[in-house]
């Protein structure tokens, strides 16, 4: 991520050069009409046009800032209830499957759940999409901005922070809280008392997180290219067929000058290239905060974009009417944004490493509790008995029942039925039963430690290559100087002329030599 942040403003300034952009700086904004009409009352001079223009005062900028604010919080509250409810159904579907008459939905009843509660996930991310741009608008407009970019920058932050939380909040369930809090044999938590909290799968909950993840991209930017392709060529086949019930003739529509055909296309979105800056910034995220859980996403970024680059064009080209071209040396608020996913990036491939994989359970094992303790290697047979190690021991008589499928593994030792399931917890017939063992304790340091040496280690990396990478290319730096040394030249004959001349006006010797 620091890479292609670090070559794209490389890129960016290669294209600011090729543009002639360099020294050009954005002129003094006009206001907005909105902005005007609203506070044309109270007027302030401008320290930069020394102009009376209306001003916002500051009390009541800041309680529209806090309306603001409370309105996106309140949205969020509204997206983390639908992973609420979203969670209540694959506690529901996980009762119901469990115990379904085909025996095919009855054997892998959690990828059921799992398959199935995806599904009305990317539904509801979807309808709620819809939602959020309203109320961006909506929450924008009440702000009442001073300058049209700033009023695009507000936006564009609300709809990457709806939509961001939108399509990463059943993630970061999956990742770091699905089977924490589900409890152990006879003292399971229920939520309402009545359901079983949700446990991973036995192969661990990277299963269940590549399959939120798969399901989400793929079936996301399916519908993204039929909404920015397929949806603008249906809108223009329906205006080509209400031309034609008005009684115009495919000929006549043929000798239509081709302005007036342009027309008869779709407009542009009213906030321009902000849909797709969007549709990037959120990739981007997808392929860079949960890269060590799904390694396949960038892949998948890779081939949609190939295939975007093309609809994009064709799009542009032949679907949409021109738009209005605009100046700009950067893409604005979106760097920032693409920063702080870069650093977020870190934190969160961090925690999947320490917390939903195996990585540091098994670390831990091959170097305290395995074979190979205290001899300083690591090798495939260090980690034999790490299944034993990690299965914790339950004595199903406690309950008053036989086996019925209660635990995952069950065996008979000596007049009890024991079952085993994952935790680090002491045997029942230990001095402290089902109490956490030591090696529990150890895993957890070892997550912590991994966590705290793996963030300082990574964006230490991350600042060493950003410093290590020019801003601007050197062969564009030297043009750049060239340029620079040409005009002092021009500026230095152009002086010494005319003062050769006044000179030579005013009778005066003249002498090679700089005033």
């Amino acid at each position: 991520a620091t890479v292609f942040l670090e070559f794209w403003k490389r890129r960016r300034a290669v294209l600011t050069y090729d543009w002639d952009l360099i020294d050009w700086e954005d002129e003094e904004e006009e206001l907005r009409p909105q902005f005007e009409a609203k506070y044309s009352q109270v007027e302030r001079v401008n320290p930069i046009t020394g102009k009376p223009e209306p001003f916002q005062p500051f009390p009541d900028k800041l309680s529209r800032l806090m309306v603001s604010v409370s309105g996106i919080f309140f949205m969020i509250s509204l997206v983390l209830t639908a992973v609420f409810a979203v969670v209540v159904y694959r506690l529901v579907a996980m009762e119901q499957f469990a115990s379904f008459k085909w025996y095919f939905i009855k054997k892998y009843w959690q990828f059921a759940t799992s398959g199935t509660g995806v599904c009305i996930n990317f539904m509801i991310i979807m309808s709620l999409n819809v939602v959020y741009e309203k109320v961006a608008y909506l929450l924008t407009d009440l702000e009442h901005p001073r300058t049209e970019s700033e009023w695009e920058n507000s936006f564009a932050l609300k709809m990457f922070l709806f939509q961001f939380v939108n399509l990463n909040s059943s993630i970061f369930y999956i990742a770091f809280f699905l089977g924490r809090f589900a409890g152990r044999p006879g003292k399971y938590n229920k939520l309402f008392n009545r359901w079983r909290l949700e446990e991973c799968h036995p192969s661990g909950c990277l299963i269940d997180l590549c399959l939120q993840m798969g399901v989400i991209m793929v079936l996301k930017q399916m519908w993204n290219n039929f909404m920015e392709l397929g949806y603008p060529l249906l809108q223009n086949w329906w205006s080509r067929r209400k031309m034609k019930r008005r009684g115009q003739s495919m000929e006549n529509k043929i000798s239509l000058p081709q302005w007036e055909k342009d027309w008869n296309l779709q407009p542009m979105n009213l906030h321009g290239l902000m849909d797709e800056y969007l549709e990037m910034v959120l990739q981007f995220g997808f392929t860079t905060i949960f890269v060590a859980a799904f390694p396949l996403a960038p892949l998948l970024a890779l081939l949609n974009n190939i295939i975007e680059i093309r609809l994009d064009a064709y799009k542009f080209v032949t679907q949409w009417r021109r738009p209005m071209p605009a100046r700009a040396t950067d893409i604005g608020i979106w760097y920032g944004i693409l920063e702080g996913i870069g650093v977020l990036a870190v934190i969160t491939n961090a925690f999947v490493i320490a917390i939903t994989s195996d990585y540091i359970p098994r670390f831990v094992y091959a170097y305290k509790y395995g074979p190979c303790t205290d001899q300083g290697y690591r090798q495939e047979k260090c980690l034999k008995g790490y299944v034993n190690s990690s299965l914790s021991v339950f004595d199903l008589s406690e309950l008053g029942i036989g086996y019925s499928g209660y635990c995952r593994y069950a065996n008979l030792l000596g007049f009890s039925l024991l079952c085993r399931y994952r935790d680090y917890r002491a045997p029942p017939w230990s001095s402290t039963p089902y109490e956490f063992t030591l090696q529990f304790w150890h895993v957890l340091a070892a997550r912590l430690a991994f966590i705290i040496v793996f963030e300082h280690l990574v964006f230490g990396i991350k600042s060493f290559i950003a410093y290590l990478i020019p801003d601007i290319p050197k062969d564009l730096c030297d043009r750049m100087r060239r340029e620079k040394y040409l005009v002092q030249e021009m500026m230095y004959e152009a002086e010494l002329e005319h003062l050769q001349r006044e000179r030579k006006k005013n009778g005066k010797q003249y002498h090679h030599e700089w005033p």
